[in-house]
């Protein structure tokens, strides 16, 4: 892996941990890891743990890709809600370790995977996107559709409200909270448990309860492809 990005495999259990600045922003070069990443995992057949640095999930996309032109910056959210995608439905379970702060981007990951731990304290989680002057992307809608309350879905993707650690259970994002201190032993925790599964009755029953959500999921990718409304 790049420094970007870090691999540990640990009796069955693959720890990816982000590594980009102190927003762990998520660039072209971070995604290309991440699935370098995700491959090494499923080669393993291991149980993921995906992770960032205490304090920080990440904050989304980079900003200075996004800013070089429209162009630029929906082939960035492809590559990104592609990497979504695969996280929906990767073949063994998924597990969020989120140490702070989770902002766009970085909550879309979260509402990907199987089971997310969050830390308690002053962090904030959300999707801000229409707060910054961008239309939300159909591929968002989808995913945060897919695994948000129908009330926390209007007031996060229309709104763009921001949510504390607890509130962020409600809302779908977060599975449970933990010290920041206890979050990659309970992480480890859960992961041991999820290694009693079958997993490929896991990955065959994770596919068909997706299955609509996925084809849905991918004609909206396509959707954002052709279309440019992103900003504004």
């Amino acid at each position: 892996m790049t420094e970007l990005v870090t691999y540990e495999l640990n009796d069955g259990i693959a720890t990816i941990t982000l590594n980009n600045g102190k927003a762990n922003a998520l660039s072209h070069d971070v995604f290309e890891a991440l699935n370098a990443a995700l491959d090494r995992a499923e080669e393993d057949k291991a149980i993921v743990i995906l992770t960032g640095q205490p304090g920080m999930f990440s904050g989304g996309y980079d900003l200075k890709e996004m800013q070089k032109g429209l162009k630029e910056a929906m082939a960035l959210v492809k590559v990104g809600s592609t990497l979504t995608r695969r996280l929906a439905a990767f073949p063994t379970p998924v597990i969020g370790a989120c140490g702070g702060h989770a902002i766009a981007k970085g909550v879309f990951v979260l509402l990907s995977v199987d089971y997310r731990i969050g830390v308690e304290g002053n962090f904030k989680l959300g999707l801000n996107e229409v707060a910054i002057g961008m239309t939300m992307h159909h591929a968002g809608i989808e995913i945060a559709r897919h695994r948000m309350p129908a009330p926390y879905f209007y007031r996060s993707v229309v709104n763009a409200e921001i949510f504390n650690p607890e509130s962020a259970i409600s809302a779908g994002i977060l599975d449970e909270l933990v010290a920041p201190e206890q979050l990659m032993e309970r992480a480890k925790a859960v992961a041991a448990q999820y290694k009693q599964l079958n997993m490929r009755a896991h990955k065959q029953t994770k596919l068909k309860v997706k299955a609509e959500y996925l084809a849905t999921l991918d004609r909206a990718i396509e959707q954002d492809a052709a279309q440019s409304d992103l900003m504004g």
